[in-house]
């Protein structure tokens, strides 16, 4: 008996490993368990709400239609109890916010949530545990199929973000959306709109119609790298309507992503003078979009017009966007002008400030005042941090943790966005072989290194590291299939790094499930670098 008992208790644990190699799943869940067998889906095959809120609704939706357009199934949803067999949503309020239950047999699928946010993350799982072609419609009634297991999951970190600059190169509103869908698959559920620059400004702003009508035309590009010091003479330009940032905002809303809209100041300001010149510290200036990249020397000069004209523009902005945090920038900020500027020295004097620096921090606490009078909360990059926010200011640290840590230790929220891992604009395997760069080295291996968890934090302080973010600048990346090159599959790193528990970096374990998933990569025709996958 005994020995019946070890060979049974020997079987299920190799069927478990066994069975835990044919899970491709990215991130990785909190806790799968295997089971034995698959669902198959048909042509009876019902979808069943046992809830009365409609965000469930929207989500069954979203399931039904994608294996409609995948397979030509046409499944029914249908209000009623839970059922034996089927797909059943069931709500569980005892689960958080983004939390589900994912439990798959032969006869049953079971998505267990407090709301649809936790449901669309069971449905984005379910997807992985389907046929590649679930995302495509290539797949066949007969393929139609879930393996099964059951899983118990919830995200890491509240922040799971990218971020997307379209002030160097204006990207359309299609892509955009695209690259809300792809954050979906993996689970991100913020993105950070960067779409002012000295190279562009791409928002509208009603009341000061020349941001659109100068401010986001330059007169000609870089071409090859900044050492080439070469231009193609053509104009370039594009912004975003309101109505069409609306759209995208609503469009997000249903993939339960949030956008933070970010308007760069003082710095990276340039081409908000060669339409204002009246903001700059030389208002006699002829100011233009700025050409070429890097950091412009032309920056806001702290008047009271300014910060007239800023809190109008961010007025305009917060009515847009819903979310709670508005991204001012702060960061890379020359003080060159105002060194040379009467009146600047003057306010330093006035203020009774050391230099310009604190002149940089009054700018920003300005600012910080309007944005919280709003009912918003600021959001900005580490530099923001010198001289002094309002309490409910977060911060985002991309030169390094170091930024970071400091705003934890001042009980400040912070994102972790270090550009030695999540800059995702520089290269990601040998220059030789790659498209052109920004210049760096930065591989799916090192992003997928990266651990929030810091030693210098105590356990109090390292609840204010709310999440971690990529970001994908784009002085080199002019088009959309290179903006995906360049994304993918490093944004998988992001993905499981901010979802997944954390856990002993296992870099080959998940390197296998990223390989599991390329079908799905493939399906859904995500140009990514194929470097070291295939």
């Amino acid at each position: 008996m005994k020995s019946f008992l070890w060979g049974l208790c020997a079987f299920l644990f190799c069927f478990s490993l066994q069975a835990q190699e044919s899970y491709h799943l990215v991130p990785k869940p909190a806790k799968l368990t295997p089971v034995p067998g698959k669902f198959i889906f048909q042509k009876n095959t019902v979808i069943t709400l046992s809830t009365q809120d409609e965000s469930f609704k929207a989500v069954a939706t979203m399931l039904k239609d994608q294996i409609s357009m995948s397979s030509g199934l046409n499944l029914v949803i249908k209000s009623g109890s839970a059922t034996s067999k089927g797909i059943v949503f069931v709500q569980n309020a005892s689960l958080g916010d983004e939390a589900y239950r994912l439990n798959i047999s032969n006869k049953k699928i079971e998505i267990q949530a407090k709301s649809g946010k936790g449901a669309f993350y069971a449905l984005q799982t379910l997807f992985q545990l389907m046929p590649a072609q679930i995302y495509s419609n290539e797949l066949s009634t007969q393929e139609m199929t879930a393996l099964a297991c059951q899983i118990e999951d919830a995200p890491r970190f509240s922040y799971r973000g990218m971020m997307l600059d379209v002030g160097r190169y204006y990207f359309p509103v299609s892509f955009i959306k695209r690259f809300l869908d792809l954050m979906a698959v993996y689970k991100l559920n913020t993105f950070h709109w960067h779409l002012t620059e000295d190279q562009g400004w791409r928002i509208e702003i009603k009341k000061y119609p020349k941001l659109t009508s100068v401010s986001s035309i330059r007169k000609e590009t870089m071409v090859g790298h900044y050492r080439d010091q070469k231009f193609d003479n053509k104009p370039y330009g594009g912004f975003y309507t309101q109505e069409e940032i609306k759209d995208v905002i609503a469009y997000a809303s249903k993939k339960f992503i949030t956008i933070i809209p970010e308007i760069e100041m003082p710095g990276h300001s340039q081409a908000v003078l060669a339409a204002y010149p009246e903001l700059g510290c030389n208002p006699d200036k002829i100011y233009q979009v700025a050409t070429k990249w890097g950091i412009s020397e032309d920056v806001l000069c702290p008047r009271e017009e300014t910060f007239t004209f800023m809190e109008n523009v961010l007025t305009e902005v917060m009515a847009l966007f819903p979310g709670q945090y508005i991204h001012i920038g702060g960061d890379e900020c020359p003080k060159k002008q105002w060194k040379e500027s009467r009146f600047c020295q003057d306010l330093i004097k006035k203020l009774g400030l050391k230099d310009e620096h604190e002149l940089q921090s009054y700018f920003i606490r300005r600012i910080d005042k309007f944005v919280t009078s709003k009912g918003k909360k600021l959001l900005g990059w580490d530099e923001i941090l010198e001289g002094g926010l309002s309490p409910n200011a977060m911060v985002m640290s991309w030169r390094g943790t170091k930024g970071g840590i400091e705003a934890a230790k001042q009980n400040h929220d912070v994102v972790m966005s270090p550009n030695s891992f999540f800059y995702l604009d520089y290269y990601q395997a040998d220059p030789k072989t790659q498209p052109l760069a920004i210049g760096g080295n930065l591989t799916l291996s090192k992003s997928y290194s990266f651990e929030p968890d810091l030693p210098e934090l105590s356990a109090e302080e390292a609840k204010h590291i709310v999440g971690i973010q990529a970001n994908v600048w784009t002085e080199y990346i002019s088009t959309p299939a290179y903006a995906e090159y360049m994304t993918f599959p490093r944004a998988l790193a992001l993905s499981e790094i901010s979802w997944s528990p954390k856990q002993p970096k296992d870099y080959d374990d998940f390197l296998r499930r990223v390989k599991g998933i390329l079908p799905g990569m493939d399906a859904l025709k995500i140009n990514y670098c194929p470097v070291g996958l295939k």
